[in-house]
């Protein structure tokens, strides 16, 4: 399984710079885990800076996978890895959905960087 962090999700969107980084996993559906969490996240963004039709788009395109609700164990095994690792509940919540669907995570997300089942990538910046 991948997860896809949602800074990938908004990056392949926008067909920005990494956006191929992200395609394999986004594209292979069959074996996408989605949290719910990423559809909030995802959906607030583009709702923010593109408006409701958009938003609406994006996350049908995020239910093409299995997407996993934030459960008591789940929430329980977050607080967890977040104080382990120092993580924002958000980033808590994605990396135990990940270990619990024994997934790996596709992300730019620094905070995910030296964590162990992570295809981190640091993202490229857009020339002036």
């Amino acid at each position: 399984m991948n997860l896809v962090d949602s800074c990938g999700w908004l990056e392949y969107f926008a067909d920005g710079p990494d956006a191929a980084f992200f395609a394999p996993p986004l594209e292979h559906t069959a074996d996408l885990l989605v949290p719910s969490i990423c559809v909030l996240e995802v959906f607030k963004r583009v709702l923010t800076e593109r408006g409701e039709g958009p938003a609406l788009q994006a996350a049908a395109a995020m239910q093409q996978g299995l997407i996993a609700d934030l459960d008591l164990p789940t929430a329980l095994a977050a607080a967890g890895i977040g104080n382990s690792f120092g993580l924002p509940l958000a980033d808590s919540v994605i990396l135990a959905t990940a270990r619990r669907y024994k997934a790996v995570i596709w992300t730019q997300d620094s905070h995910f960087k030296n964590i162990q089942g992570v295809k981190y990538r640091e993202k490229t910046r857009k020339k002036k």
